[in-house]
């Protein structure tokens, strides 16, 4: 089974933590999104199938008219042997979102939307430099609720001059819309971004690290009270309601990107990703060459990165996956290695698994990199 990620690298106004690949110049949007469906046709021989998940991510693909969507969704569905329970997401920003466009939405396909709310605080959303405001988060979501039985919010939190009470009442005021799924995600640096600028310029101040693990733990012990599963580290979903593609990526499953910048990945050892620069992006697919570059994951590479995944999830690492995919000396040094997480109550055994304890989940990363074969 295999998964389609389209990335749309358009937005109206950049945000100011962002370092994903978009232009807020729309001038050739059109001709860009031709190209991406030529890209498709070039590809589509790669996708394996059945395919479970479509997923438009940007950028702000729903910048992307109803019709637009629609025919490119029959092109895949006539290409392609489905899954039963195909999910096919659209990410939306809220300033995006009236009932002529959500309806337009479903006539196309689109059976589930993920949602890029960031706060529900106006001096917040003002500092990210968000296109939307407040009362657009209110009515779309009013909106949306009523007609997707399928969606996501996303926030962000550890915000500059944010409180425990301020990212409580973001909590709350997201589920007050019953959404059977919430990712949140601490706010990082990138370098090279707006929000970089401003912390070096000492313009803003980042909260401290014991306040940002205080609001994920409120996140977790609030979500898993209202029945929310936390399946994935940043990710909170009500039983069925878990995103078929984030879990595949999680899984090592296989994937193709088109669009500038997006990556590919065969499920196996060989990963890729297109150009992120749309100028020569379009030149290459105009000239029908696929403009991506490729690397060859060593087993080191491979082991790494399934205990980094592994960990964040809620199924942990399987010893005996270790053992059978790695070889036999990968899976005791990875015992070798877990011992001091054990006895200091940071990881436990569950079965054959090996999982992060509640008290250190915020501490995953950092214990993913203990693990890791150098």
């Amino acid at each position: 089974m295999a998964n389609l990620y389209i990335h749309f690298p358009f937005c109206k106004q950049a945000c100011h933590y962002c370092n994903f690949h978009f232009s807020t110049s729309t001038s050739n949007r059109t001709i860009l999104w031709e190209a991406i469906v030529k890209e498709y046709e070039m590809r589509k021989n790669e996708i394996l199938l059945p395919l479970e998940s479509i997923y438009f991510g940007g950028g702000s693909p729903s910048l992307l008219s109803p019709n637009i969507l629609a025919n490119f969704i029959q092109k895949i569905k006539k290409n392609h042997i489905l899954n039963d329970n195909l999910e096919i997401t659209l990410e939306v920003n809220p300033d995006d979102v009236n009932p002529h466009y959500l309806k337009g939405l479903l006539q196309a396909g689109i059976n589930r939307l993920s949602v890029g709310v960031q706060s529900f605080h106006q001096s917040e959303l003002s500092l990210m430099n968000r296109a939307h405001n407040k009362d657009q988060i209110v009515s779309a979501l009013d909106q949306i609720s009523k007609l997707f039985p399928n969606f996501s919010l996303d926030l962000i939190y550890g915000m500059p001059s944010s409180t425990l009470e301020l990212w409580k009442e973001n909590i709350q005021q997201a589920l007050t819309y019953n959404p059977p799924h919430i990712s949140a995600y601490a706010l990082t640096v990138e370098s090279k971004t707006a929000l970089d600028y401003l912390i070096k310029s000492k313009k803003i101040e980042l909260v401290d690290d014991d306040l940002v693990k205080e609001q994920y733990d409120l996140l977790v012990n609030t979500l898993m009270k209202k029945g929310f599963i936390n399946y994935e580290f940043s990710n909170f979903g009500l039983p069925g309601y878990y995103s078929i593609n984030n879990q595949n990526y999680w899984t090592g499953k296989p994937y193709v990107g088109l669009g500038p910048s997006a990556h590919s990945y065969d499920g196996k050892s060989t990963r890729s990703w297109n150009k992120a620069n749309n100028t020569k992006y379009l030149k290459a697919i105009t000239d029908g060459i696929l403009p991506f570059d490729e690397e060859q994951l060593s087993r080191k590479d491979r082991f790494n990165e399934y205990v980094m995944t592994g960990l964040r999830t809620y199924n942990g690492i399987s010893l005996d996956f270790v053992k059978q995919n790695f070889g036999v000396r990968y899976g005791d040094y990875l015992e070798e290695q877990m011992n001091r997480h054990l006895k200091d109550c940071n990881l436990y055994w569950d079965g054959d698994n090996i999982k992060v304890t509640q008290k250190a989940k915020f501490l995953t990363d950092g214990i993913a990199s203990d693990l890791f074969k150098i």
